[in-house]
């Protein structure tokens, strides 16, 4: 089968190799229909930062179809549709057992742990998957994840009465947008560096455009001031801009992957009461994603930025890290049927 397969850091490539065996006991292996590229999958990329195995397929945003399934697993049947978690826990910590399973000590995920859906076919743990609706479009389903970690990045700003501004408009900051147009009082904000970028978003949650700086933000708020934010960029500078135009008493949700280290006056925060809100991945939010993707079908099918086969993902990785895209997700479609074993 065709699998894309990372070496090293600047080192993807897209190669055949043996299919699959059968899973084995609690696992299960799936056709993937399709999956997203995820900005950890460009960090991964360009730094290596979590390689902890060469090679290994990529690929945490999946959603395919069961084609076998291993002893011990009773919940699915060959055939139905599913969408991957893509957290590799321990269960046996403090945190998982407090049901915390996203802050897990030794935490990995699909695509490092265990080759992920950069593939043809792809063999996960049973307890990763959950049954989608088989209506589903497959670019969908394949977005159910990240739109998971958006609603724990929301869920972790404080309810206001303010405005709330998405810095970044990529996969993770475009879908807080969606979320937060449907669920926020206020006026709802965006800022991005990519303008055509920024512009679809606004267009499909209704937000205002702004640039980061506070003549701007005052002109935008009126008589809501900025009280919440959800920072997706990951740029030092750019938190250190947002920093400067949250009006005192604001709430950062940071769910960017940074480069670098943040260099603040803190009692800059201490004096404003500004809070600084880490989000990582998700909590128990995945089940509710998949329920929501019926409804919000028609959004997130406007937000996709390409769809591409698999031959063509290493050119997809150089253009988003090139910042050449005008949309939010790039989805990968297996185009070629496998057989089923």
């Amino acid at each position: 089968m065709k699998a894309a397969r990372l070496y090293g850091p600047g080192d993807l490539r897209v190669e055949d190799i043996a299919t699959p065996g059968p899973p084995g006991a609690g696992w299960v292996k799936l056709r993937v229909d399709a999956a997203g590229i995820c900005g950890s999958d460009l960090h991964n990329f360009r730094t290596g930062q979590w390689i902890s195995r060469s090679p290994s397929t990529a690929g945490h945003e999946v959603t395919g179809t069961v084609i076998a399934i291993g002893e011990g697993v009773d919940r699915f049947v060959i055939g139905d549709r599913v969408i991957a978690d893509s957290r590799f826990w321990c269960g046996e910590c403090a945190q998982c057992r407090a049901g915390r399973r996203h802050l897990c000590v030794s935490l990995g995920f699909v695509g490092e742990i265990c080759d992920g859906g950069f593939a043809e076919q792809a063999v996960l743990p049973a307890r990763l998957l959950h049954v989608i609706d088989a209506a589903f479009d497959e670019r969908v389903a394949a977005m159910a994840e990240p739109l998971a970690v958006a609603l724990h990045a929301v869920r972790r700003l404080p309810k206001t009465a303010g405005s709330v501004l998405v810095v970044g408009c990529g996969p993770i900051g475009g879908l807080a947008a969606l979320l937060l147009s449907r669920t926020f009082a206020g006026p709802l904000l965006v800022a991005d560096r990519n303008l055509t970028r920024c512009a679809r978003v606004a267009r499909v949650t209704g937000a205002t455009i702004v640039d980061l700086n506070r003549d701007a933000i005052a002109s935008a708020t009126a008589n809501a001031p900025l009280l919440a934010a959800v920072e997706a960029t990951g740029s030092i500078a750019a938190l250190n801009q947002l920093l400067r135009v949250l009006d005192p008493g604001g709430t950062v949700a940071m769910v960017g992957i940074f480069h670098g280290r943040l260099d603040i006056d803190p009692n800059s925060l201490v004096e404003r009461e500004i809070g600084l809100l880490g989000c990582h991945a998700f909590a128990d939010e995945l089940p509710e994603a998949v329920r929501m993707l019926g409804e919000l079908s028609e959004p997130l099918l406007a937000l996709i930025d390409q769809e591409i086969g698999l031959d063509e993902l290493p050119a997809a990785y150089e253009r988003l890290l090139a910042g050449r895209s005008d949309g939010l997700k790039t989805i990968i479609r297996m185009r070629q049927p496998v057989e089923q074993s």
